[in-house]
């Protein structure tokens, strides 16, 4: 048994030591893989465990300036990041069917591995999407597809960063960013207000182009397995499967989301068109005596009456739901 574990703490240092790429051997979080594990596990428990216990009993943290300031930053990162992967290789001289590292020390190929590694970074910066949803309260988007995505992509990248920061893998990157680009500038102009809500009909197709981009990046990975190209075959499956499993992610995600509520707008449209309630349920209704939200003070005393309920004379908030039990079916 110490045999084995020698046998593997030796094969590990080897791996990382000498297979890996000697120019970013000293940068910031390059050594060892487990620092980056470290920081996505300390994420996922943040938003998942700690993150939802200390806002429990918290009121949501109005956050509209932070958004508007923290998405145009991801904006203009994520353009930076799409012109350096533009400039160092894919609209220069990278071949989009089989691209080889260059670990030299060439102007553009070094130019290349800064690019990785601040694209690596900026997955850390990301966790901020789920921070801020945490302390909004907004816990429904804290979803299993949401912290799958961003606490994956940092280890993802790190080992593309540590062993072929450069090359064909980076296309990932470059769609990656150019999405991020158009995906920050909604989440933009979603902070600015409801006023700019008209401008916004098109997020579903937002959704879509990320699932293009998986694959787009599935067939340029998974092309080098039946062509002659000098690039490690490992990477080619660590970058394809990320994206087929990223790709059936959040094409779950799309179904759910928009199919069901296209189906339920549809169902809703009909009822409403023919004034009907189907199968004898109750229609709720809440009859608002001004714009301030219903029950906005949870600490409101509500009173029974008989088809429905009203705040107390005493509370400022005055509102009432009554309750229409007829029993109407569609013809």
């Amino acid at each position: 048994m110490a045999t084995l574990v020698k046998r593997f703490i030796e094969g590990y240092h080897d791996v990382m030591d000498n297979k890996s790429d000697p120019r970013v051997k000293d940068w910031f979080l390059m050594s060892s893989p487990f620092y980056t594990l470290g920081i996505c596990l300390t994420y996922v428990f943040i938003v998942k465990v700690l993150g939802p216990k200390l806002m429990e009993n918290r009121k949501p943290f109005e956050l509209k300036n932070v958004l508007i300031a923290y998405n145009l930053f991801q904006v203009i990162f994520s353009t930076w990041l799409f012109y350096e992967s533009c400039v160092a290789g894919w609209m220069s001289h990278y071949s989009f069917k089989c691209q080889p590292v260059d670990y030299s020390d060439n102007p553009l190929a070094l130019r290349m591995v800064r690019g990785c590694w601040w694209y690596y970074f900026s997955k850390f910066t990301e966790f901020f999407d789920t921070f801020f949803f945490v302390l909004r309260k907004k816990f429904d988007h804290v979803s299993t597809l949401h912290v799958i995505h961003h606490g994956i992509m940092p280890m993802s990248v790190w080992f593309g960063v540590k062993f072929t920061p450069g090359g064909h893998s980076t296309f990932f990157g470059f769609l990656n960013t150019f999405v991020h680009i158009i995906m920050y500038g909604y989440y933009f102009l979603a902070a600015l207000g409801p006023q700019y809500q008209k401008y916004l009909w098109w997020k579903k197709y937002l959704t879509a182009l990320q699932m293009v981009q998986f694959v787009l990046v599935m067939v340029h990975a998974f092309q080098l397995l039946f062509i002659d190209c000098d690039y490690p075959k490992a990477f080619v499956w660590w970058i394809g499967m990320h994206a087929v499993m990223f790709y059936f992610l959040f094409s779950n995600f799309y179904k759910q989301t928009y199919h069901k509520r296209d189906k339920r707008g549809k169902v809703k449209v009909e009822d409403d068109a023919n004034g009907n309630v189907k199968n004898g349920k109750t229609n709720i209704g809440i009859c608002f005596t001004s714009q301030t939200a219903l029950y906005d003070d949870s600490t409101s005393n509500v009173k029974p009456m008989t088809n429905g309920y009203t705040t107390s004379d005493t509370d400022k908030l005055r509102n009432r739901a009554y309750l229409d039990k007829s029993t109407k079916t569609s013809s």
